[in-house]
């Protein structure tokens, strides 16, 4: 697992994270993880398909942030804190916000607010430091335009949903539900940990409460929506999946010592395995967490998951070439998985591969820009390999997409200058330029 931060100026809004910031400067994390992902994939493919939209265009990502909340800012992700996945009882509840989450997408809520807040002028653009992200992509047309300085009172206006809009998406979400074959329920559980909480002020409430208006009409709506369509057995795939998310993510940010003490009550023994695997891990307790992460292993031999928990373990403790032969057999099984890949590549630079290295993080990347510790490494790769102007280049989006807009314009210009003119590659680093010009003049 790796932590990806976005750092938020005064004048810029990520739009990842945008609902999020209590001070515009503040640092904002994501949890990537290759495992957590493909678990919240497999949780949320049912509800995205039957909500018309794609699972392999809509993300589930998770924010490094233990308060209560998900939220929806563009059409091809959905954000949920670590914090509010923890607290879930099972899969049915991560469902039910997921399909709420969906339902703002599919009921066109995202597409009408920004258009909202473009004819009023009230915010300039949608996210500098996405834009930049989106010429990383290689995405230009889509990175034109789109960035724009954000107050907190924006911030609010863009992501406060009105009563209108989540009476809609409970109904919404409901149907979806019942049409993937989740029981609704599991709607209602999940918003019944919110109960009360309109009658709290609002710095004592959970940030979900503050962004969904939540009342006890809404509560009894949503318990009536379920009751009409009843109750539907739970899926055990899903049950398997949330089992392995929650216990990945509590591993991670739990003490060890609570992980440790909880191992015999995991009724799955791979999932128990990882959990050991981590916290011993954490402990720095190496041979032991190698031990559980290979009993996990060969409680599912040809899971790609595990194998690159592995990888991380053996990377983290500097076994570099053990990592990379470990990360090797992890991308044989899953060969399109960005984060894998990402992780491969970082463990063939440390061993001194470096062509190799190469070759991978730039397939990693054209499946997900959005991974800055890949963008690093990439940019390092290059360097390495003497090809300073696309490391020039990858580095200004890294920098882009953290928010560092005058540092990534002092790269990409160093990289238009390296790059041949009109490439395609001179042309994503003239996109990061004209993002970090604009920036510079709303200051």
């Amino acid at each position: 697992m790796r932590f990806h931060l976005i750092r938020l100026m005064t004048s810029i809004a990520a739009l990842f994270v945008i609902a999020l910031l209590a001070s515009p400067a503040q640092a904002i994390g994501l949890l990537r993880d290759a495992d957590m992902e493909h678990a919240l994939k497999q949780i949320s493919a049912p509800i995205l398909r039957a909500a018309g939209l794609s699972p392999a265009r809509v993300k589930i990502l998770v924010v490094n942030d233990s308060t209560l909340n998900a939220f929806v800012v563009s059409n091809d992700a959905i954000y949920v804190h670590y914090g509010l996945i923890n607290k879930l009882d099972n899969a049915a509840m991560l469902q039910g916000i997921i399909a709420h989450e969906a339902a703002h997408i599919a009921n066109g809520h995202i597409v009408r607010r920004m258009g909202n807040i473009g004819n009023a002028r009230t915010i300039s653009g949608l996210g500098i430091a996405l834009a930049a992200a989106a010429a990383a992509s290689g995405n230009g047309s889509a990175a034109a335009g789109i960035a724009l300085g954000t107050t907190s009172s924006a911030q609010r206006a863009f992501l406060g949903h009105t009563r209108a809009e989540e009476a809609s998406a409970d109904q919404s979400a409901i149907r979806f539900m019942k049409s993937a074959g989740v029981s609704p329920k599991g709607m209602q559980d999940a918003l019944e940990i919110f109960a009360g909480q309109e009658v709290l002020s609002v710095g004592r409430q959970d940030p979900y409460a503050r962004s969904h208006p939540l009342s006890r009409d809404r509560v009894r709506a949503v318990a009536g929506y379920a009751a009409s369509y009843g109750t539907l057995p739970a899926d055990p795939t899903a049950d398997y999946w949330f089992a392995r998310l929650q216990g990945k993510l509590t591993a991670y940010t739990r003490a060890p010592s609570w992980t440790l003490r909880r191992l015999k009550s995991e009724r799955y023994a791979d999932v128990r395995g990882l959990r050991q695997a981590v916290a011993e891990h954490r402990n720095s307790r190496t041979k032991k967490a190698l031990s559980a992460i290979d009993a996990a292993i060969s409680a599912r031999p040809n899971d790609p998951f595990l194998r690159d928990q592995k990888g991380q373990i053996l990377l983290e403790t500097r076994n570099f070439q053990a990592a990379a032969a470990t990360y090797a057999s992890a991308v044989k099984r899953a060969p399109n998985d960005p984060l894998i890949l990402s992780g491969y590549g970082r463990a063939l630079l440390a061993s001194g591969q470096v062509k190799q290295a190469l070759s991978v993080l730039e397939k990693s990347r054209h499946q997900d820009y959005r991974d800055g510790s890949m963008l690093r490494d990439l940019a390092t790769a290059y360097a390495k390999s003497g090809q300073t102007g696309m490391a020039a280049l990858v580095t200004s989006e890294r920098y882009a997409l953290n928010g560092r807009l005058k540092d990534a314009g002092i790269h990409a210009k160093r990289a238009s200058h390296l790059l041949s003119e009109g490439s395609g590659p001179w042309q994503r680093a003239q996109d990061v330029l004209i993002a970090s010009e604009r920036a510079a003049k709303r200051k």
